[in-house]
């Protein structure tokens, strides 16, 4: 099966960005399987770097594979609550008044 139109420029976009984040702080942590919801970096005192995600970009394509609900719980439990020390990257979510 081909690839489809931009495929390699989108896989080499998102490895420039593993690259630039490994450049900057070799022991940044990355969320699995999710550098398309990669928004930024950011730091805090006394920590590393942290790496910044999209987190609603995150659930939307969780839904895409279970309920909307299911999607949301499965995030808020499994990608966004998980600890992984002082590096563990950060979710933003926008904020709907």
């Amino acid at each position: 099966m081909g690839k489809t139109p931009g495929s390699t420029e989108k896989t080499t976009e998102l490895e420039n960005i593993r690259d630039a984040i490994a450049d900057m702080d070799p022991e940044a942590l990355l969320a699995d399987g999710w550098d398309d919801c990669i928004i930024g970096t950011a730091y805090s005192p006394g920590r590393r770097l942290l790496v910044v995600y999209d987190g609603d970009k995150i659930v939307e394509k969780l839904a895409t594979e279970m309920g909307e609900c299911e999607a949301e719980e499965y995030f808020c439990f499994n990608i966004e609550g998980a600890w992984h020390g002082k590096s563990t990257p950060v979710f933003v979510r926008k904020l709907v008044l």
